[in-house]
C-alpha cells in the first residue's frame, strides 16, 4: 500500500516542497497529478483548462530536432496551427489558381471563409509568439547552461544530462499552471543552479519541487507536503519550519500521552482501591466509564533515516594523490592540456565547475575507471581507493538481491556485518531480499553506497553522491563523511553537503584546475573581490559609455597571487551591518504584506461562509435576514477589492526593495 485516503488540494500559487523517504511515493504522487498513473479509488479533480507539466528523474529523448525547435515546439497546440495554418494558406492559393470558376459566388465565398480561417490562425499563431517567443526560449537556455551554437545542433547529440536539461527548458518554456519537478538540479552545475533558482523565484504560478538539496529547497518553497508513517500531512513554511513544526509534535503528544497516562493510572487506583466498597460504588462506576472513554493518543511515529558511521581507517601517507602534467583530450577538444595536483592526508576536496569542464573526467581518472593521455596519477603507498559515481547505481546486477549486491563486494564480510550495514541503510527485515530490480532510484543509490562503504578504504572519491537520494539521507550522508578520518574528493553542485564537508575547494574552468584553501563560503567571497577589481579602464570618463572594459594590472595581479582570505572578524561585522540593513529596511514592508494577507485571509473565510449561507434557499425565506447578509457580503466585497490592490502594491515595494539591497549588496560583495 503507497497511499490510502490521502487528499491534497493545490491552490493556483502554492509553492510546495514534497518530502518522504525514498521508496515512499514521491514520484508516484507526482505521476498521479500529471495524469501519468492510474489509481485504484478516489479521483483526481482538476480545473477546466488547466496545464500540467511534469518533469520526471529519468526521461528518454530521441533526435530529429533541432534544440531550440525542440524548446519551441514543446507548447502544446503550436505545431497543429503551423500545420492548419499551411494547409489552409495551400488551400486559398489553390482556389485562386483555378481563376475563371462558372461558379463565381461559390468560389468567392470559400474564398472568403477560408481568408477569415487564415486571419484566425494567424491571430492564434502571434498569440504564441508573443507569449512563447524565442528570445524566451534564448534566454533560458542560456541561463541552463547551453550556448547559442547548440541552438541548431540536433538533440541526439547531446548527452543525457543535457538532454535532461533540454527537457527542463521546454518544460520551463511552455510556463504550465501546474509545474511538478523531481530532483530538476540532478543534471545541473552551480552557475545553472543559481539561475534556475532565481527563474523559479519569479514563477507565480503552482508548483511541486522535489529535492535533495536543503538550502535550494528553503529558497524556493512555502509549503511543506511531507509522507509521514501516520500519512500525508501539509506544513505551511519552508523546510526549516517544518523540522520544528515535527519537534513541536513531538513534544505536544509526548507530553500528552504523558498526562493521559497519569490519569490512568490514578483513576485505576481509584477503582481498584474501592471496587469492594459498596458506598463508592457509584464513584467507581463513574471512573470506570470516564475510563473507557479517555481517548488514545496517536503516538509520534519517528521516520527511519539512514544512519553510518565510519569505522577509523588505515592511516595513509601524507601524500595521498599526486598529479603531475596530466592531459586529456577526446578527438580535438581539449579538456586538461597539463594540470598538476596533490592531495593530502585528512583533506576534504569539493570539485565545482560547469558541466562539460572535467570535474567528472578528473575523478575517473583518479579512480582508474579512465586513462589519461600523459602525465602521472599517482596513489601514495597503502592508500586503499573507494569509488561511487551516479551511473553505479545503474551498474546493479538487477536480479540479485540486495544483500546479495553488497555481499559480492566484501565476500569475507560476516553475514551479520552486512546486515547491519544494510539496517543502517534502511533496508531491514525482508527488505535485505528484494531484487534491485523493484527498487526505486534513491533505493539504488543506497544500495550502491552500501556497497562502497562495506570496506570504503582510507580514500574515498564521491561524484555527485546525493543525487537520487532524499533529503534526509543526504544529510545523514554528509554528518558521516563530516567524522570520516580518511581523506574525501567529492564531485556535486549541492551547496548544502559542498559547505558542509569541503576544507579546500577546486574549481575546474577552461582546462584548467584552480585551488582555493578555503570552504565554499570563502571561495565564493573571494570571486566576488577578483570581480570587483576588475575595474574600468582607458581614456578617460567615457571609456564606461563606449564599453571599453579592461582588467587593471592591480586586478591582474591580484588574480594570479594566491587567494588571501578576509579577516573573519571583519566579514563577519560586514554581514551584520547588512544584515541591520535588511531588517530595518524590509521588516516594517514585510509586516504590512503580512497584515494584509492576515485581513485579507479573514476577509475571505468571512465571504465564503455568507456565500454559503447565500446559496441556502432557507435564507431567502426570512428577508430581512437576507438583506443582512447581502449587504454584509457587498460592503465586504469592496473592502476585499480595496485591501487586495493595497497588498499588490504592497508586495511590489517590498520585492523592489528587495531586488534593490540585493543589487547593493552584490556591488558591496
Amino acid at each position: 500500500m503507497i497511499f490510502d485516503a490521502v487528499a491534497l488540494r493545490l491552490g493556483p500559487h502554492d509553492r510546495i516542497g514534497l518530502i518522504g523517504p525514498n521508496g515512499s511515493g514521491k514520484t508516484t504522487l507526482l505521476k498521479i497529478i500529471a495524469g501519468q498513473q492510474e489509481i485504484d479509488d478516489g479521483k483526481v479533480t482538476r480545473a477546466r483548462g488547466i496545464r500540467v507539466g511534469w518533469l520526471p528523474q529519468d526521461l528518454v529523448i530521441a533526435g530529429g530536432k533541432t534544440l531550440l525547435d525542440f524548446v519551441v515546439s514543446s507548447v502544446p497546440g503550436r505545431a497543429q496551427i503551423d500545420r492548419d495554418l499551411a494547409a489552409a494558406e495551400a488551400e486559398l492559393a489553390a482556389i485562386a489558381e483555378r481563376g475563371d470558376d462558372p461558379d463565381k459566388a461559390d468560389r468567392e465565398q470559400e474564398m472568403l471563409e477560408l481568408v477569415e480561417r487564415v486571419t484566425d490562425l494567424h491571430e492564434r499563431k502571434d498569440h504564441f509568439d508573443r507569449f512563447f517567443s524565442e528570445h524566451e526560449a534564448f534566454a533560458i537556455l542560456g541561463g541552463l547552461g547551453f550556448v547559442p551554437t547548440d541552438h541548431g545542433r540536433d538533440l541526439g547529440e547531446f548527452s543525457g544530462g543535457w538532454k535532461m536539461r533540454a527537457a527542463l527548458a521546454a518544460l520551463l518554456f511552455q510556463r504550465p499552471d501546474v509545474l511538478l519537478l523531481d530532483e530538476p538540479t540532478n543534471h545541473l552545475d552551480m552557475p545553472s543552479v543559481a539561475w534556475f533558482a532565481d527563474f523559479l523565484k519569479r514563477y507565480d504560478r503552482c508548483f511541486i519541487l522535489i529535492s535533495h538539496d536543503r538550502e535550494f529547497l528553503n529558497e524556493q518553497i512555502d509549503r511543506v507536503v511531507s509522507l509521514e508513517p501516520e500519512g500525508l500531512r501539509s506544513y505551511p513554511g519552508n523546510y526549516e519550519r517544518y523540522v520544528e513544526a515535527r519537534l513541536e509534535e513531538e513534544t505536544i503528544l509526548a507530553g500528552k500521552a504523558k498526562n493521559l497516562e497519569r490519569e490512568r493510572e490514578r483513576l485505576t487506583r481509584f477503582i481498584d482501591r474501592f471496587r469492594a466498597q459498596a458506598n463508592k460504588a457509584k464513584a467507581v462506576q463513574s471512573r470506570i466509564k470516564l475510563l473507557e472513554k479517555m481517548e488514545d493518543v496517536e503516538t509520534f511515529q519517528k521516520r527511519h533515516v539512514m544512519r553510518f558511521s565510519f569505522p577509523p581507517c588505515e592511516r595513509a601517507v601524507n601524500e595521498v594523490i599526486k598529479i603531475e602534467g596530466v592531459k586529456k583530450a577526446y578527438g580535438s577538444h581539449v579538456v586538461f592540456p597539463g594540470i598538476d595536483l596533490t592531495v593530502r592526508r585528512g583533506e576534504k576536496i569539493g570539485i565545482i565547475g560547469v558541466n562539460g569542464a572535467g570535474k567528472t573526467t578528473l575523478l575517473r581518472m583518479i579512480a582508474g575507471e579512465l586513462p589519461q593521455d600523459a602525465g602521472t596519477i599517482k596513489l601514495g603507498s597503502g592508500v586503499k581507493a573507494g569509488y561511487y559515481a551516479q551511473h553505479h547505481a545503474d551498474t546493479l546486477d538487477l536480479s540479485a538481491t540486495v544483500q546479495e549486491v553488497v555481499q559480492r563486494a566484501s565476500p569475507t564480510a560476516p553475514v551479520s556485518r552486512v546486515r547491519s550495514l544494510l539496517g543502517a541503510f534502511m533496508f531491514r527485515g525482508d527488505d535485505v531480499d528484494k531484487p534491485c530490480k523493484v527498487l526505486s532510484g534513491g533505493e539504488r543509490a543506497r544500495v550502491a553506497l552500501a556497497r562502497l562503504l562495506i570496506d570504503p578504504g582510507n580514500l574515498i572519491l564521491m561524484d555527485e553522491p546525493t543525487n537520487h537520494l532524499d533529503l534526509e539521507s543526504s544529510e545523514s550522508l554528509a554528518r558521516s563523511l563530516v567524522d570520516y578520518d580518511g581523506t574525501l574528493v567529492f564531485v556535486s553542485h549541492n551547496r548544502s553537503l559542498i559547505r558542509t564537508l569541503a576544507s579546500k575547494i577546486w574549481n575546474v574552468e577552461n582546462g584548467h584546475v584552480d585551488i582555493y584553501p578555503g570552504t565554499l563560503d570563502e571561495y565564493l567571497y573571494a570571486c566576488a573581490q577578483r570581480r570587483k577589481d576588475v575595474v574600468v579602464a582607458g581614456d578617460g570618463d567615457g571609456a564606461l559609455a563606449r564599453g571599453k572594459k579592461t582588467m587593471a594590472p592591480a586586478a591582474a595581479t591580484a588574480a594570479a597571487k594566491p587567494v588571501v582570505k578576509e579577516d573573519p572578524k571583519e566579514r563577519k561585522r560586514r554581514e551584520a551591518e547588512a544584515r541591520q540593513k535588511r531588517s530595518k529596511t524590509l521588516g516594517p514592508l514585510e509586516k504590512r504584506v503580512a497584515d494584509l494577507e492576515e485581513r485579507i485571509t479573514a476577509l475571505e473565510a468571512a465571504q465564503a461562509k455568507r456565500s454559503t449561507l447565500l446559496s441556502d434557499p432557507e435564507v431567502y425565506a426570512d428577508d430581512a435576514r437576507r438583506r443582512t447578509l447581502l449587504g454584509e457580503y457587498q460592503a465586504d466585497q469592496v473592502k476585499l477589492e480595496e485591501l487586495t490592490g493595497r497588498w499588490e502594491a504592497a508586495a511590489e515595494e517590498l520585492e523592489a526593495a528587495r531586488r534593490r539591497l540585493d543589487a547593493e549588496d552584490n556591488v558591496a560583495v
